[in-house]
């Protein structure tokens, strides 16, 4: 079994609070990945960003003292493109960069391949793609270039420089 990761797509990051033109400019690429993905049969898994009201007190929150994700606002969706692929689909929702909830279900799983899209490449991307590869260590991994950006395009390659030297294949 083969999974494709599809991390943080929501609006808050593409063209909400925390957007930039180059999360904007993946979203094509990303819903195309996805329903390539799904004709192959892979499964598709997805990750939702998830605070509630209390964020600004929170670490992250005073370190990033933007409001985003709140659960059940708008930002927190993900956009019109995928929210129908998004359906029938496991969905994490973590209040942190990481969720280890979702590498122990991967782990479960024991996939053949994980494939990791997403956003953002040097936050949430980088940080669920450490734990998967600490769970899962021979478990081979991708992340699709073309269909992550992060904070800053300086910021996305240098995430994806470190995953490689995490044995991570950079596509």
């Amino acid at each position: 079994m083969n999974l494709l990761i599809v991390v943080d797509m929501q609006k808050d990051f593409i063209d909400g609070s925390l957007g930039t033109a180059e999360a904007q400019a993946i979203v094509p690429a990303v819903k195309e990945r996805i329903v390539e993905a799904m004709g192959d049969r892979w499964q598709v898994i997805f990750t939702k960003d998830t605070h509630s009201i209390d964020y600004l007190k929170t670490q992250e929150g005073r370190n990033l003292p933007v409001m985003h994700c709140l659960r059940g606002s708008d930002g927190w969706q993900f956009p019109a493109e995928l929210q129908d692929l998004s359906v029938g689909s496991s969905i994490f929702e973590k209040g942190s960069f990481g969720s280890l909830e979702l590498a122990e279900y991967v782990r479960s799983l024991n996939p053949d391949a994980i494939e990791v899209i997403g956003l953002c490449t040097d936050i949430c991307v980088l940080a669920n793609v450490a734990l998967l590869k600490a769970y899962c260590p021979e478990v081979p991994m991708t992340v699709r270039a073309s269909c992550c950006a992060g904070v800053t395009p300086e910021a996305h390659e240098n995430a994806l420089n470190a995953m490689k030297a995490l044995q991570v294949e950079i596509l």
